[in-house]
């Protein structure tokens, strides 16, 4: 059975840290891209930052660009995010999948794809 399980969100004040972690299992993790996706309330997911399975290669949306990092480790099967100075803007629920495309262009994930259940982050004073 194919899981991704996403931990690591929670409560953080403007300018804070979180590390997100997202675990495989029932697939071969290091045959896959993972990307993180944040869905903000009322407003559609969105890709953050994928990891390619290829190269390493990297992608950021711009608005999260200097301030989080991904990271996979697959030894573990596991990918992380690093979330750096945190704004109201970041809050929401962050899922990792498996994405289809990665490239200068964005990083795309869609119902064909893996997808764990998420985890939310609220960045609040």
């Amino acid at each position: 059975q194919v899981q991704l399980v996403e931990s690591g969100g929670g409560t953080v004040q403007p300018g804070g840290s979180l590390r997100l972690s997202c675990t495989a299992s029932g697939f071969t993790f290091e045959h896959y891209s993972i990307g993180w996706f944040h869905q903000a309330p009322g407003k559609e997911r969105e890709g953050v930052s994928c990891i390619s399975n290829v190269d390493n290669g990297l992608w950021y949306a711009e608005s999260v660009k200097g301030r989080f990092a991904i990271s996979r480790d697959n030894a573990k099967a596991t990918a992380y995010l690093e979330l750096n100075d945190l704004k109201p803007e970041d809050a929401g629920v962050y899922y990792c999948a498996t994405p289809y495309h990665i490239s200068g262009h964005g990083c795309f994930a869609d119902a064909q794809d893996y997808w764990g259940k998420g985890t939310v982050v609220t960045v609040s004073s």
